[in-house]
């Protein structure tokens, strides 16, 4: 199908002889699942990356010796491209994403990466992958890009050699809820991170230890975990693999950043946008008791969470040792309804960018 040359770019590109685009249904996309015709890649090996190249999605070797399969030294990023017409798609803050990316390569003792090889790499899957956008409200073009250890050597110590690529894949919702308001429990048995561990990487390991206790929130009937801190396990972290926020009177209050929570993206955009409007923001350490208490007092008006895949995740409960707090179940509150609509719109392109946040691309 495709014999296409991007002009003006440093990478080498291979293109795929055939699309396998008829193989998805863009109207039951299921988050994940199918991926874009190309990939890009990049090696490290000998103290320095190699040639960029984009070729044909596909599988690769590797040897059951491969470095990352037993230390899991790997990390990656997620985000997406909007369709926004049949010229324009955005990407949202890619500049950002990239820092967190390098941050992470730095605390993985991986190697970082620059920032016009991968805005490149970006812009020249987008285009050639145009018609993977999927174009309905609600979804978008997820890019995945990560980083691996590749060296074929059983040692404990960090790699020589580096696998660097970036996939995408069509997507719709990540949560089977939707918008709708999610249920979260607590946990005394398990924590997420430590201050000082990887918890402000976006780390691979992060995620596998964190799906025994997931398994077993859903179990019970929740949605997600709202995680504690790990060394006195009462001050409020991270839920499953978004941020919070608690809207208590008229201040919206966030976790700090004290080195085990991911700094997201969107936090920062929602933390941004809350400013603008005028209410008083606070990062700082919340215990769960006072979230309770703020609920008892009538003054917690609002709990979401933020993350690039789901955007902005209401919340309608949260149990903690035998207690809940019930807030609205049935529908989202009325400022994380405002975040999502103000970030979505100018996702998508129907609100002003007036942070300049976006990335626009020309396809």
């Amino acid at each position: 199908m495709m014999n296409e040359t991007i002009a003006n770019t440093n990478i080498t590109v291979k293109p795929v002889t055939d699309s396998r685009i008829n193989e998805v249904d863009f109207d039951n996309l299921v988050f994940g699942r199918k991926f874009s015709d190309h990939m890009f890649e990049m090696v490290y090996e000998d103290g320095k990356w190699g040639e960029p190249l984009i070729k044909p999605y596909g599988s690769f070797q590797i040897t059951p010796a491969t470095n990352v399969l037993h230390y899991g030294q790997a990390v990656f990023e997620g985000m997406k491209a909007f369709y926004v017409d049949e010229n324009t798609v955005h990407i949202f803050r890619p500049d950002v994403h990239h820092q967190r990316f390098n941050n992470s390569c730095r605390r993985m003792c991986i190697p970082e990466t620059d920032y016009e090889t991968f805005i490149e790499a970006l812009e020249t899957l987008i285009k050639l992958d145009r018609q993977w956008i999927p174009k309905k409200a609600g979804t978008a073009l997820y890019i995945r890009p990560f980083i691996f250890a590749s060296d074929d050597l059983l040692a404990a110590r960090s790699s020589d050699t580096f696998t660097y690529q970036i996939i995408t894949s069509p997507v719709g919702a990540y949560y089977a809820e939707g918008f709708n308001p999610v249920s979260l429990t607590t946990t005394d048995e398990y924590v997420r991170a430590v201050e000082g561990g990887t918890g402000e990487a976006k780390a691979a390991g992060n995620y596998a230890g964190s799906f025994l206790p997931a398994q077993k929130a859903k179990a019970k009937g929740y949605t997600q975990v709202l995680w504690l801190d790990a060394k006195e396990h009462k001050y409020v972290e991270e839920v499953g693999t978004m941020n919070i926020h608690f809207l208590i009177g008229e201040t919206l209050v966030s976790p700090a950043l004290t080195g085990s929570i991911l700094p997201g993206v969107t936090r920062r955009s929602v933390l941004a946008l809350a400013e603008e409007w005028g209410l008083k923001v606070e990062e700082r350490r919340i215990t769960i008791d006072e979230v309770f208490k703020a609920h008892e007092n009538g003054e917690l008006k609002e709990v979401f969470g933020s993350g690039t895949a789901a955007v902005v995740s209401p919340v309608g409960l949260i149990h903690h040792q035998g207690k809940n707090i019930e807030l609205d179940r049935e529908k989202p509150g009325d400022f994380a309804q405002k975040c999502f609509d103000e970030i979505t719109g100018i996702q998508y392109g129907r609100k002003e960018d007036k942070h300049d946040w976006i990335h626009k691309i020309d396809i």
